[in-house]
């Protein structure tokens, strides 16, 4: 052995003291000694040895592929190996020469042979990898390069550490350093090539993955984000975003400027991915997710690795600048080498960290597109038993504000780690630099560790109260804004608002339990650094450990390097905590119960079964497997194709459900039932989408013109259209509002009839049209258009029932026979009441002369060809909806301003600022005192420790104070834009919810009001203290070493450049983001009210799709804004490296003895940390530049043009007003719009008191306005109203609404029970409450549910549509009031319910005022007055009888046309 170490090293075991030494592992950092050297060799010809064979079984195995074109990445890798390679066979070469010319022997071999080996290596494995990318198996070419990285890395790690440690430097250590880069770019090139070689396969799979979206995107590869192109050197420098920073500064950017994502960050792909995934590894959510994106979430954890090695490595750089200072240099130059090595090793740091921020950004922003669209697909798969768990604006809740919290989590999640990491290898240096004095900085973190314990469980607590109490917030919020026209019309809007405060106030409660325990986890951890240096100093007195300059400021420099990572764990600890609630909110979610996976739909190959319905003695149920509780029972039906069956009974018999049960909504839970075909569904209550009319109608189809115009002749819309200003192509508002209840119910036949399906359910759709338009849809729909189709008509409209084929009787979810109409008429008892409690309500005088209806039709298709000629023309005048308006261009610090300027913000925000002033010079002055006196003879160590303790004492409480206050500025304008915002909202007037959609407004309500909540008052403090923090390191190294000077003011000047030209770009991204996020919300809440009518025309895959492009459209900004947040921080600290280096050289440059060593420690301290402090300020500022768009939106909906007052103290009416109930309209005139045509041209009469009043009209004729004009839901464009002698424009709002009684025409409840619902104010008594119950014929029906305390779920759900008709009813007999309006109180209820109702109101209202609006002529025939209605003109205003003797009479007409409308379905 010892020959052959002779041999090979020139030495024996011997001659260096015995054998130990040759096996030494220490020996191992000396790149010099035999025993690093013999096992290089031995990891180079192992390295050989495997590619040798590799190459050898590649030759045999197939003949070789051509060489492909080199990229520019393998040009380098070439060029930079192929140098190493060169460089160690030269060296090799002359030191085999020497040894040669010297010994005139080859031995030893260690050092000529080692080089000769190392050359070959390099350029055998260098030049292979590199050119012969595509030649080598994927497996081989990781392991090879991996290999190399790991080796190179370690030798190249402990070559650094001997150069140190040693303070020399050789040539075998700086190859070292030098080969670590070549091996670093042959691993990039593998990473790059199995990357390409994965995106073409996914290219040539996409399709077969994805076979239900596979059509393929004419626009996708157009206008593509420049990242998706970029190389590899212009992703790590951002340059790529370049050209779109540019043309933010030429210009303000608008949506079309914004480029689409790549297709592995689009919705889709992240979606697909992650349900694939799911069903083949059977893991939870949160596995899979990570599963998913662990390539980026190890790349990203490799740069946060490489991030806090470089960080760690500058206090050892420190200290070797202290020696240097001291005159205790290495080498002659080491001053100038450690200025260089500074200023690279900065550059990696800054490179490092800007891919870990960016690439964590980026998973979470595909975390979130995958959990918005998997919620999204979810909510439409969703049982009506979970639908009662999880309401509409929870749901809202999942998407706006949980998925959001879980997209923040990843940019996060590398810090758990990192800063533990940072932590241990602070705890080496300081180990290093103050010995076992370290264990006092140990037991100060372990202190500070174990009280944040119950800190963080209490905030976890508090954080899932507060989001229970935001739910319920939301939840109310969205409920009283859907439904806000019902509370104008009862004024109750400041009940609810009452109602919405009071919410709020139990989340603010929980808001300020949060936000305190946020405080004492920021001073927690904010302070313990200087409890640590306190303690750390106080133990190196007590154990005699010598402080100077070199190891004092190493120790106060690793300190402030780790203060940053330390006082994000607050930060940290509430995100996690965040997440985790927002994650397992989501999960519960996904899990939720779903609607049965086997649709009742079969797949149908023979023509003749299409339209074919089979329900064998089925049971079912709303509640799934609950069979004790059926919603309908022993249903026994069998249609055949092309039969016509109407259903019909009383309210609550269960009509609905059966059309529901038809179509799969509930699960049968015995029996069974069968349909074959495509469904067509009409619902009872109009489901209207945002969009044009033409949308609604064609519903995703394509557009067949001749098809198209049959339809709307067919549904009697012709002449609707030509009254929009824009035809078809108008833009409808959200859930129809600028639609009359009739025009909704058309466009939703016409959307049924344009999709040529098999079986048509028609839920009582002529409830809201009048006579003659339901005979012309019954005629030209129901028997022309539906001609061999199989149709389901639920109504109560007896007229129609001769007509068809069957007629089923349903009876307390039974059906009681099903029978031709004679049939069922002569043996049915309970069919016949039907029957003749429409007769009694119809009346027996029957005119004699009745005129067909078909000259109305014939009038409908004269218009036929003009309008065919309109309707395509383009569209100058404005649409109703308008595009959600942003802030553009710079606003400076305007919103900042809106924010500061609540509840004495300016006061909080200025002291929460000087505090924090005080806390840095504090800090200041400690590091100061300590530089000056560390080495003075004349102070004592005790007492350089006790001043400084004393001064860090003082500093705490600043930081204390400045806490709190930050806490108090954000709860105050919290509490204070909370209650402008909801009373500028309840205060709107109806114009603004008519135009503006709900998702727009709900997205502020919940997204930007939890931002505002939780983000924006730390992110405000963390901004300008990271601002303060920044400029007080760099004040403090450019006093002490003011030559820097020279080069740091037109630095701050390119700073300051360079945050303009980012802000310019920066806001219009996040104003981008904030309606895009409506545009998401809206299409959500959109859905989930027509989540029905959706799946029965099945175009749930369509739906889920635009959800897929909006989602998209969101995450293009938000991905923009942090790329360019990290473009502009990397600029930065491309500079600061410039500042930093450029100190040092000036330190350096120095005449020795002009600084202490004491000042240049502190001074290098300060520099090192100045990195820190400009990305925390620069980051800070970016989020609440970002977050402060929020205030901007919430900022545009509390400065809404308000109603009038709601009480004028001055001109109130007396406390019994109306006592006659006379109205008088005196040319009364209404626009809803300024500048928009008249609705009612100048009517005027009057209605006197306990006279009874129908208003009559065909569909769209301003019968409802009038009613609106009544309650002022509109302002008089002219004229007035006087009610018993009160013009009515001049009292309060609320005075007048609280007058009236109305039952409205979209019966509303409210979450709640049955007796909030019938008396939210608390004003009478059970007694009372059950009497109305037994008057409106709900007294059993409650009973049966439970009692006044029975519930009522969302939009009432749980109760039928008739019955929700009658609780209204209910509301306006409680009231009480001298005027009564019934708009088109009676249209969902059966025929026997309208005549006890008719009579009821008779009796309760007989010596009030009631102004009823009809489509059943029967209804106002009793009437004292009729006043008729055309196109908003006063066409007639008389009474009935005298009205029908009149042949020209409009209401005559109509009479006539009922009549005719009842002989025409008999006749049928």
């Amino acid at each position: 052995m010892e020959a052959f170490w002779n041999m090979t090293c020139g030495c024996s075991c011997s001659e260096t003291g015995g054998e130990a030494f040759c096996y030494d592992f220490k020996l191992l950092k000396d790149p010099s000694t035999c025993i690093n050297h013999l096992l290089t060799l031995i990891f180079d010809l192992l390295l050989l040895i495997m590619i040798s064979l590799v190459m050898i079984h590649k030759s045999l195995s197939g003949p070789v592929r051509r060489v492909q074109r080199l990229s520019k990445l393998q040009l380098v890798s070439v060029i930079t190996n192929g140098s190493l390679g060169m460089l160690h066979l030269s060296i090799g070469i002359w030191v085999f020469e020497e040894q040669l010319r010297k010994t005139h022997s080859v031995l030893p071999l260690n050092w000529w042979l080692l080089e000769f080996f190392q050359g070959f290596t390099w350029m055998l494995v260098g030049l292979t990898l590199s050119l012969e990318l595509k030649q080598f198996p994927r497996t081989w070419l990781w392991v090879f390069s991996t290999l190399l990285f790991f080796f190179s890395g370690i030798f190249c790690a402990l070559s650094i550490s001997y150069a140190f440690s040693s303070r020399e430097l050789n040539l075998k250590e700086a190859l070292d350093v030098v080969s670590f880069p070549g091996a670093a770019l042959l691993l990039l090139c593998t990473y790059k090539s199995c990357k390409c070689d994965g995106e073409v396969g996914e290219r040539l799979y996409a399709p077969l993955n994805r076979n239900q979206f596979n059509e393929v995107d004419p626009v996708s590869y157009e206008n593509v984000t420049p990242f998706a192109k970029a190389g590899f050197f212009s992703r790590i420098s951002f340059w790529w975003l370049n050209l779109l920073m540019k043309r933010g500064q030429e210009r303000t950017l608008e949506d079309e400027d914004m480029p689409k994502l790549r297709e592995s960050e689009r919705a889709e792909s992240c979606y697909f991915l992650f349900v694939d995934q799911l069903d083949r590894q059977k893991l939870s959510v949160l596995w899979t997710i990570i599963l998913c994106h662990q390539r980026d979430i190890l790349i990203s954890g490799f740069c946060a690795l490489l991030k806090v090695l470089s960080l760690s490595s500058c206090p050892i750089i420190l200290n070797a600048f202290v020696l240097v200072s001291e005159d205790n240099g290495s080498f002659k130059y080491e001053g100038y080498v450690l200025a260089i090595a500074l200023f690279f090793i900065k550059i990696i740091e800054s490179l490092s960290q800007r891919q870990w921020y960016f690439r964590t950004r980026l998973v979470g922003m595909k975390v979130k597109s995958l959990l918005t669209a998997a919620i999204y697909k979810k909510q439409l798969r969703l049982s009506n038993a979970a639908r009662l768990v999880h309401s509409g604006g929870e749901i809202m809740s999942y998407v706006t504000v949980d998925a959001y919290r879980i997209g923040e989590f990843p940019f996060w999640f590398h810090q758990t780690w990192t800063t533990i990491l940072q932590l241990c290898i602070a705890v080496v240096i300081l180990i290093r630099a103050v010995g076992l004095a370290t264990i006092a900085s140990l037991v100060v973190i372990l202190v500070a560790v174990l009280f944040n314990a119950p800190i963080a469980t209490l905030q976890h607590k508090y954080l899932s109260k507060l989001l229970v109490a935001q739910d319920e917030r939301l939840k109310a919020s969205s409920e009283a804004l859907v439904n806000v026209k019902v509370l104008k019309f009862y004024a109750w809007e400041i009940h609810f608002k009452n109602a919405i405060e009071s919410l709020r106030k139990v989340e603010l409660k929980w808001l300020s339990s949060v936000l305190l325990q946020k405080a004492y986890n920021v001073i927690i951890f904010w302070s313990s650094p200087m409890f640590v240096s306190a303690a750390t100093f106080g133990a190196c007195y007590l154990l005699k450990v010598p402080l100077h300059a070199n190891n004092l400021f190493t120790f106060v420099a690793t300190l402030r390097l780790v203060q940053n990572p330390i006082s994000i764990i607050p930060d940290l600890i509430g995100v996690v905590i965040q997440a985790n609630i927002a994650f397992t909110r989501i999960v519960k979610f996904l899990e939720a119960p779903e609607l049965p996976g086997e649709n009742v739909r079969n797949l149908c190959f023979d023509e003749k079964l299409k339209g074919t319905i089979l329900i064998n003695s089925a049971d079912f149920s709303w509640e799934g497997n609950n069979a004790s509780k059926p919603a309908l029972r022993n249903i026994n039906l069998k249609v055949i194709p092309g039969q016509k069956i109407a259903i019909c009974g009383e309210v609550g018999s269960g009509k609905s459900t059966l059309l529901a049960a038809i179509l799969g909504e509930v699960p049968v839970t015995k029996g069974n039932i069968e349909v074959y075909g495509k469904f067509a569904y009409v619902s009872q209550t109009s489901w209207i989408q945002r969009g044009t009319i033409q949308e609604n109608i064609l519903f995703g189809s394509d557009l067949d013109a001749q098809r198209y115009q049959e339809t709307l002749d067919r549904c009697s819309l012709v002449k609707d259209l030509e009254l929009f200003p824009h035809g078809d192509l108008t833009e409808i508002g959200e859930r129809g509002v600028n639609l009359s209840g009739g025009q909704k119910q058309r466009i939703q036949l016409a959307r049924a009839l344009y999709q040529n399906a098999d079986v048509y359910l028609l839920d009582d759709p002529f409830s809201a049209v009048d006579a003659h338009t339901a005979t012309n849809l019954f005629s030209e729909y129901i028997l022309e258009g539906l001609k061999g189709k199989t149709v389901l008509l639920v109504t109560h409209q007896v007229d129609f029932l001769p007509a068809f084929d069957y007629v089923l009787l349903m009876s307390y979810g039974k059906s009681l026979q099903a029978a031709p109409y004679h049939h069922l008429l002569s043996s049915n008892q309970e069919f016949q009441d039907l029957v003749n409690a429409h007769k009694e309500t119809a009346g027996s005088d029957q005119p004699v002369d009745v005129t067909s209806s078909h000259e109305h039709s014939n009038s409908d298709r004269e218009v036929t060809q003009s309008f065919k000629q309109k309707q395509f023309k383009a569209m100058n005048g404005d649409q109703l909806i308008k595009k959600e308006e942003r802030e553009r261009g710079d606003t400076g610090f305007k919103p900042y301003l809106q924010y500061l300027n609540q509840s004495r913000g300016y006061m909080y925000f200025s002291a929460s600022a000087l505090s924090f002033l005080m806390f840095l010079t504090c800090q200041i002055i400690q590091n100061s005192w300590m530089a000056a006196n560390v080495d003075n003879p004349h102070v004592s160590t005790l007492q350089l420790i006790l001043v400084y303790l004393m001064i860090g004492i003082g500093s705490t409480i600043f930081l204390m104070t400045r806490i709190f206050l930050a806490v108090a500025l954000g709860f105050q304008s919290s509490k204070s834009l909370f209650s402008q915002l909801m009373n500028s909202l309840l205060r709107a007037p109806m114009s603004f919810y008519d135009s503006t959609p709900l998702g727009r407004i709900l997205s502020r309500v919940s997204v930007d009001l939890s931002i505002l909540d939780l983000d924006i008052p730390l992110s405000l403090t963390n901004a300008v203290g990271g601002f303060i923090g920044y400029y007080a390191d760099l004040i403090v190294l450019t006093a002490i070493t003011w030559q820097v000077l020279f080069i740091s003011i037109p630095m701050v000047y390119i700073v300051i450049r360079l945050q303009r030209h980012y802000y310019a770009c920066a806001k219009e991204f996040m104003r981008m983001d904030g309606t895009t996020k409506s545009s998401v919300a809206n299409h959500v809440a959109e859905t989930v009210a027509g989540s029905m009518t959706i799946r029965a025309f099945e175009a749930e895959d369509r739906f889920f799709k635009k959800n897929l492009d909006l989602i998209d459209a969101n995450a293009s900004p938000f991905f923009h804004s942090f790329s360019s947040s990290e473009w502009l921080i990397q600029r930065l600290e491309t500079v600061y490296a410039i500042v930093l280096a450029s100190a040092a050289l000036c330190m350096v440059m120095l005449p020795p003895g002009t600084l202490t060593s004491g000042f240049i420690g502190m001074a290098l301290s300060y520099g090192l940390s100045l990195n820190s402090s400009l990305v925390y300020s620069t980051r800070c500022q970016c989020i609440l530049a970002n977050h402060i768009v929020s205030v901007e939106r919430l900022n545009q909906y509390m400065h809404i043009p308000t109603e009038a007052q709601e009480v004028i103290e001055g001109n109130r009416p007396p406390v019994n007003w109306p006592v006659a109930g006379k109205v008088e309209i005196q040319d009364l005139q209404i626009r809803y719009r300024p500048g928009g045509p008249l609705v009612l041209h100048g009517i005027t009469c009057n209605f006197e008191g306990g006279c009874k009043i129908g208003i009559v009209g065909r569909t769209g004729s301003g019968k409802s306005t009038l009613i609106s004009a009544l309650f002022r839901l509109v302002e008089p464009a002219g004229g007035k109203i006087i009610v018993d002698g009160i013009d009515i424009s001049c009292i309060g709002l609320h005075d007048l609404r609280s007058s009236f009684g109305i039952i409205p025409q979209d019966p509303t409840l409210f979450i709640g029970t049955v007796r909030y619902n019938l008396d939210p104010l608390s004003q009478h008594s059970d007694q009372e409450i059950w009497e109305v119950l037994r008057k409106c014929q709900l007294q059993d029906a409650v009973k049966d549910k439970g009692g006044l305390e029975s519930s009522v779920v969302e939009d009432g759900s749980n109760w039928s549509t008739g019955q929700r008709q009658l609780f209204c009813l209910g509301r306006a007999l409680l009231r009480k009031s001298r005027i009564l309006v019934l708009d088109e109180a009676t249209a969902s209820i059966d025929n026997a319910t309208d005549l006890i109702l008719q009579k009821t109101i008779k009796t309760e209202f007989a010596d009030c005022t009631v102004i009823t609006v009809a489509h059943r002529i029967p209804t106002v025939m009793n009437c004292t007055m009729v006043l008729a209605i055309n196109e908003g003109k006063l066409a007639e205003y008389d009474k009935p009888m005298k009205l029908m003797k009149r042949k020209s009479s409009l209401f005559a007409q109509l009479v006539k046309e009922y009549w005719s409308h009842l002989q025409s379905a008999e006749s049928h």
